[in-house]
């Protein structure tokens, strides 16, 4: 192994990487109440230590949407403790910081603000936990970004089209490009990268010699067919990628066999959900980057409670357990017991050469009791644990294996089963998912007829966990409004059967569409509009581009079922982030699959401000609407060079060695223009053009520094 000092030379990136550090997550809770911020503060330490050029975070910095005066105390006293000194800064920014950081009132990196002394600077994007909301589109980050702490890139304000335009470093001869994007429904960038409307910005000099990062938080894996991005989506000009939003840490570089670039999932540095992809033992990235070359160290988290989960199957015991036996409960008890007491002694032997770790871990039985078992007391079972776990209510948990569905009208929600579960699992759930399985299985009488499921399920979320009181009375009056117009355009006759089937034809073309999707974000709009007014004001609605105040909203890092695509709140979804109105100079587009005409033409809505009581609809029926004239129109876009070497050093474990195979020179086709930006006058730097285009340059070998003389290097041509 290369020796620290040969790495950490003048051309040398240092870079600590984290996700998900979901700061405030349970603060209340007795036990686990600082769990998050003194992890944090190992993170923050760890970065000090190493002397790094900056900390780059993946998302989800806080937990809540609005987090608490103590959580954003305490993560401003730690920022403040550890990223403000005197040790100088040994890079320097070349692209257009007006464009990276437009959406501040200070559009600078915070270390060359005069007023301020950073010694280590913080770049993240925004999860979906601390995404933008409200009237001004506002997050915890842009406080921190506000007070200088914090570097807040990667937004986009449009919800139909996402410009990526990348923060570009220099130090010494190595240069990086960092690309970021914050989070979006995924639902809504995935028809997004269909339509080849993700246009990614490339600089125009040099091009070969960057290397090129992109943080990204979003839905790895595929939770449905659309609410996911698949990896296949990213450009293929790219070197690493760190996927936020994933809480399983899988921080060994893996490489995309198709695009051939490498991805390293840190995962969240605390246990949000007791589910098995957060049994994995957390870590965090030191990443030098040298040239095209990259080295990835991984350090374990010593702060992280322990967390120990076991699946038992009741049915694999027939020598133990006999379903009819009078007194079977009491064995499974004592035998849960027992399961229990292996994983409490494992917790406290890893814990003896760590004195770092809370003493009281986490655990999580899992039991299935199919085959006609029943359930015993977990509360009387709990108790027995009360002083040794961290989560005595939650230690076990029943379920059973789901048998084969016969037909699925026969499915249908128990809430009673649901009032059942316990506060975590409840917390996993989508309030748009429960409204939209409760409408799809209630009787015929019940259906909804001019309402859609998703986006009832949306105004739903936004007045549960946004406190939009008015986001459900706006949706069904701006639905009404526009069912009303669209059979008058249609000149249907007066007859109830007629107007019936109008509706429900109306109502199947645009379920889940863009244009349901711009639907939601107008009546969300009209509901803060409504807040933000005098109530005496009068109703008024102007044609303003929607993508100019739309808010958006968010996707929870727990969640497996198919949310909708509309915008809404909360832990449900994940909230996209706003466009830039930036002048760009280059493109590379990109976009996988056929576009869909119901996509394409997604509507463009304006924003109203309408006062609570002077509804235009509120006294009309459909059948009154027939007199109305009034009416509404509505209407609504690579080469790589690579060749470089992956290192991955593990503290504990061997060291691992990537090396990135040829390419073939085939190349895949994309859309290259040029275009000139101003450059911000706040501050001096330098400006690099951006472009993208399809020529071949010649590599030349560089030097290896994080190899012996024995490695080999992966060269490729696109």
């Amino acid at each position: 192994m290369t020796s620290e000092n040969t790495l950490d030379d003048e051309d040398t990136f240092k870079i600590l990487i984290a996700t998900d550090i979901h700061l405030g997550y349970l603060e209340k809770d007795a036990i686990r109440g600082n769990d998050t911020f003194v992890t944090f503060d190992e993170i923050l330490k760890c970065a000090k230590q190493h002397k790094v050029d900056f900390i780059l975070l993946g998302g989800d910095l806080f937990h809540d949407n609005k987090p608490s005066r103590r959580t954003m105390h305490n993560c401003i006293e730690l920022l403040r403790k550890y990223c403000m000194g005197d040790q100088p800064i040994t890079f320097e920014i070349l692209s257009d910081q007006a464009v990276n950081f437009g959406n501040s009132q200070f559009p600078w990196v915070n270390y060359q603000d005069e007023n301020l002394n950073i010694s280590i600077p913080v770049f993240s994007v925004h999860g979906n936990h601390d995404d933008p909301t409200g009237a001004d589109g506002l997050c915890a980050l842009d406080l921190l970004s506000c007070a200088g702490l914090v570097n807040h890139f990667g937004r986009s304000r449009s919800v139909e089209k996402v410009e990526i335009s990348p923060l570009l470093l220099q130090k010494g001869s190595s240069k990086i490009a960092l690309y970021g994007i914050g989070s979006i429904p995924d639902e809504r960038l995935y028809r997004m990268f269909v339509n080849k409307q993700v246009t990614t910005l490339r600089p125009r000099e040099d091009e070969d010699s960057w290397f090129n990062m992109f943080v990204i938080h979003q839905n790895r894996s595929k939770h449905g067919p659309t609410n996911y991005i698949p990896e296949q989506f990213l450009d293929d000009f790219l070197d690493l990628v760190v996927w936020g939003h994933e809480h399983e840490c899988k921080i060994t570089p893996e490489r995309n066999e198709q695009q051939l670039f490498y991805v390293t999932q840190p995962g969240s540095s605390v246990v949000t959900s007791l589910s098995p992809g957060e049994a994995v033992k957390k870590h965090i990235g030191f990443l030098r980057v040298k040239g095209r070359k990259m080295n990835l160290q991984k350090i374990p988290l010593l702060t992280v409670r322990q967390f120990f989960i076991q699946d038992v199957v009741l049915e694999d015991h027939p020598d133990l357990f006999n379903p009819a036996h009078p007194k079977v409960m009491q064995k499974v008890e004592g035998f849960c017991q027992e399961k229990v007491e292996e994983m409490l002694e494992e917790a406290e032997r890893e814990r003896l050469g760590n004195h770092l770790a809370p003493e009281k871990p986490l655990i999580r039985l899992r039991v299935d009791y199919s085959g006609g078992f029943e359930t015993f007391s977990t509360m009387r079972f709990s108790q027995k644990f009360v002083d040794r776990l961290a989560n005595p209510k939650d230690v076990i948990h029943f379920f059973r294996h789901r048998e084969n569905k016969t037909t699925k009208d026969a499915d249908s929600i128990n809430f009673d089963e649901l009032l059942s579960h316990t506060s975590s699992e409840v917390m996993q759930l989508r309030v748009e998912d429960l409204v939209k399985q409760y409408f799809e299985t209630a009787e015929k009488n019940v259906q909804l007829s001019l309402l859609t499921e998703q986006g009832m399920g949306k105004a739903v979320q936004e007045f549960v966990d946004k406190e939009e009181k008015d986001a459900i009375e706006e949706l069904i009056n701006y639905q009404l409004e526009k069912t009303q117009r669209y059979l008058q355009e249609r000149s249907v006759e007066a007859v109830e059967e007629k107007i019936d089937e109008e509706i429900r034809r109306f109502r199947e073309s645009k379920k889940n569409t863009a244009e349901e999707e711009a639907e939601v974000c107008e009546a969300i709009n009209r509901a803060k509009a409504n807040r933000a007014k005098n109530p005496g004001e009068p109703f008024q609605d102007d044609d303003n581009d929607l993508s100019e105040e739309a808010d958006v909203a968010m996707d929870s890092d727990d969640s497996s079922g198919p949310p909708p695509s509309a915008p809404s709140r909360g832990r449900g979804r994940a909230r996209g982030a706003r466009g830039q109105s930036s002048s760009t100079r280059g493109t590379s587009r990109r976009g996988r699959g056929a576009a869909t005409s119901a996509e394409s033409k997604a509507p463009r809505r304006g924003r109203a401000q309408k006062t609570p009581l002077l509804s235009p609809v509120k006294s009309k029926s459909i059948m009154d609407a027939f007199q109305a004239t009034s009416q509404r129109q509505s209407q609504t876009k690579v080469a790589k060079n690579y060749r470089d070497e992956v290192t991955v050093v593990d503290d504990s474990d061997e060291d691992m060695s990537f090396t990135r195979p040829s390419k073939p020179t085939q190349r895949t086709s994309s859309i290259s223009s040029s275009r000139h930006g101003s450059q911000s006058q706040s501050q001096s730097y330098k400006g690099v053009c951006f472009h993208d285009d399809d020529d071949d340059d010649d590599d030349n070998d560089e030097f290896d520094p994080f190899k012996g003389s024995s490695s080999s290097r992966g060269r490729g041509r696109r």
